[in-house]
């Protein structure tokens, strides 16, 4: 169970050194770390020092899982540093197991020349949606249209309305940008499946081989994650063993907040003596 302290410990990075940092991990019962986790990690790290400015946007590549019974090992490398951006490598490891590499991308505000932003797609509210697998603890997760990613029996297309909102959440804007990122990271491969007859997410790990390649998320205006908001996911592609999903994020009002894209794996399990 997600509670918001072992959420916001995790996002608590103890420095040992310039730029090097050590945090704990949020418990998982899958044996390893949420990849959400170590999004939500790099945004604290990549803010680091920079505490003027915000994140504009993070791309994650995902080389190799971490464990969650050890802390990870966090490196930044800055790149650059001026008065409207900044820019900086967030490296994540355990030992010598390089989990994921992040460039973060910070920037200042500045006044608008133009404005616009897409409204939602579909009409929900978090009401009239169900609580998913994933709504537990701290973490609500409510799922628009009575979908379940799990059933492998369900045909539908490849879109997916999800709300989420982090109970007791803290309010200062960086660990609400950190704690987005956590919760844009696990619906996009669900959504892929959607379409495919016996295929379904209660098969991964199981049956099927899944996981993140990679992660981009821009934030495009303050949003509150201890209010409800909207992850609007859709995956406009699958095949060759990957999926592609897209998403953007809406506050009850209607408000586009944040966009975010992912490459995934999405292939069988490996038989024994069978290498994919």
């Amino acid at each position: 169970m997600f509670t918001i302290a072992s959420l916001t410990d995790s996002l608590v990075l103890e420095s040992i050194g310039p730029d090097r940092y050590v945090a704990p991990n949020v418990a998982s019962p899958h044996g390893v770390v949420f990849g959400g986790q170590l999004l939500a990690q790099s945004v604290m790290a990549g803010l680091a020092g920079t505490e003027a400015m915000s994140v504009k946007t993070l791309h994650t590549v995902f080389a190799r899982s971490a464990r969650p019974d050890a802390p990870v090992d966090i490196v930044v490398d800055r790149m650059h540093a001026g008065r409207t951006f900044a820019s900086s490598t967030v490296t994540i490891s355990q030992g010598d197991r390089l989990c994921t590499r992040s460039l973060v991308l910070l920037h200042a505000d500045e006044d608008d020349l133009v404005r616009h932003g897409v409204t939602p797609p579909r009409a929900s509210d978090p009401d009239g949606a169900s609580p998913s697998a994933q709504d537990v603890g701290a973490w609500q997760v409510r799922v628009a249209g009575g979908v379940d990613v799990n059933d492998p029996d369900l045909v539908a297309p490849a879109e997916l309305d999800v709300w989420t909102r982090f109970v007791g959440a803290p309010t200062d804007p960086a660990r609400s940008q950190a704690l987005l990122a956590f919760a844009t990271d696990g619906f996009l491969i669900g959504t892929a499946m959607l379409p495919h007859a016996g295929v379904g997410q209660a098969q991964a790990h199981v049956s099927l081989s899944t996981g993140v390649i990679s992660h981009t998320l821009t934030f495009h205006e303050p949003a509150f994650v201890g209010d409800w908001l909207l992850m609007a996911h859709r995956s406009p592609y699958a095949g060759h063993g990957r999926s592609y999903g897209q998403a953007d994020v809406f506050t009850s009002g209607g408000q586009l907040v944040a966009s975010f894209v992912q490459d995934a794996m999405l292939r069988p399990m490996a038989t024994p003596g069978h290498r994919l």
